[in-house]
C-alpha cells in the first residue's frame, strides 16, 4: 500500500501524519524533536505488510501548534498519543519511537497498557535533569516564555540552504535531509520558512530526576526493543544508557555502528530488528 497523508481533529487540534493502511502489526511512530513524521519513510520499504501511522508530534511537521498559553510537556505528548490512537480506531498499538519520541512512547507505555509493544530507538525514558538544577530551569523557562525574542522566523530563498543546516546539525546524507526538511518548512514571501513552533526552543521547564525515570520504567509491562547507535551521544553516555536497561521487565538491546538517525541511514538493518522483535 502507498502511503498516505492523514489529518485527525483531535478537539480543536489537528494532528496529522503519513499512514500505510495493511492487515499486519498496528504501528504508531513518533519522530524525534524538530523532527517530522518524514523522519521514518526510510523505514518503510523494509517494514512490508505493518498498519503504520507516522504522526508529525504537536508544534511539528504539518500538525497544528498548541494554543497560546499552553506548554509542550511530556504529559501532555502522553494524552496526545492515546488521543490519535483513539482517533484511529487502535485499542491496542506498537509503539515506534526515535529520541524525543522513544522518551515519550516508552513513558507513555509505562502508563497504558493499551501499548502491546514499544521500539525506542536512541533514546528510553527521556533526558534526566540534576536536582540542583531545578530551579534555575524553571526560571529560565519562565522567562524565556514570558518575554520570548520575539524574533521573526529565518527565510531560505531555497531549499538548499535549510538542507545543509540539516546535513551539519544531524550527520544526514542530503536524501534523508531532504526529507525532513520538505516536511518541515513552509512557503513564505521570500522563500522558505521553518514549520515548526518557536515554543519548541524553549528551555524545558521541569526535567525528571534519574530515580523518577528508573521508577517509569520499571512500570512498562510490554515487550521492549531497545536500539542504540554507537557511539553514544554526549548528552546520553554510557554507562547510563545501557543501565536503564536492567529496569524493564522484557528489554532487550540491539547496538548499531551509526549517528543519531541511525534509523534513516541504515534503514534496512534498523527494519531487520524490528522485524525480528515484532515475529
Amino acid at each position: 500500500m502507498s502511503l498516505e497523508p492523514f489529518t485527525l481533529d483531535l478537539g480543536g487540534q489537528t494532528a496529522s501524519g503519513l499512514r500505510r493502511t495493511g492487515e499486519g502489526t498496528r504501528v504508531l511512530a513518533l519522530h524525534g524533536w524538530l523532527d517530522n513524521a518524514a523522519s521514518f519513510v526510510p523505514l518503510l520499504d523494509h517494514l512490508p505488510g505493518r498498519d503504520i501511522a507516522l504522526l508529525d508530534l504537536p508544534g511539528h511537521g504539518h500538525s497544528s501548534h498548541l494554543p497560546r498559553g499552553a506548554s509542550y510537556t511530556t504529559p501532555a505528548a502522553i494524552c496526545h498519543v492515546l488521543d490519535v490512537a483513539d482517533a484511529l480506531g487502535w485499542d491496542t498499538f506498537t509503539l515506534l519511537g526515535h529520541s524525543m519520541g522513544a522518551g515519550v512512547a516508552s513513558l507513555t507505555a509505562a502508563v497504558s497498557e493499551r501499548v502491546e509493544r514499544l521500539i525506542a530507538i536512541e533514546a528510553l525514558g527521556g533526558l534526566r535533569g540534576p536536582e540542583e538544577e531545578t530551579a534555575q530551569r524553571l526560571r529560565d523557562h519562565v522567562q524565556a516564555s514570558r518575554h520570548g525574542s520575539g524574533r521573526p522566523l529565518r527565510v531560505f530563498p531555497t531549499m538548499a540552504a535549510p538542507i545543509r543546516a540539516r546535513m551539519m546539525a544531524n550527520q544526514l546524507s542530503e536524501a534523508n535531509a531532504r526529507l525532513l526538511v520538505e516536511r518541515g518548512v513552509r512557503e513564505v514571501p521570500g522563500g522558505y520558512s521553518w514549520r515548526s513552533d518557536q515554543r519548541l526552543m524553549l528551555p524545558t521547564a521541569l526535567r525528571l530526576t534519574e530515580g523518577q525515570i528508573d521508577n517509569l520504567l520499571q512500570a512498562i509491562a510490554c515487550p521492549v526493543q531497545v536500539i542504540y547507535a554507537t557511539p553514544a551521544q554526549s548528552y546520553y553516555p554510557e554507562p547510563l544508557r545501557s543501565e536503564r536497561l536492567k529496569h524493564l521487565r522484557q528489554g532487550q538491546l540491539a547496538l548499531l555502528p551509526g549517528t543519531h538517525h541511525v534509523h534513516m541511514e541504515r534503514p534496512a538493518d534498523v527494519a531487520a530488528i524490528i522485524s525480528a522483535f515484532l515475529a
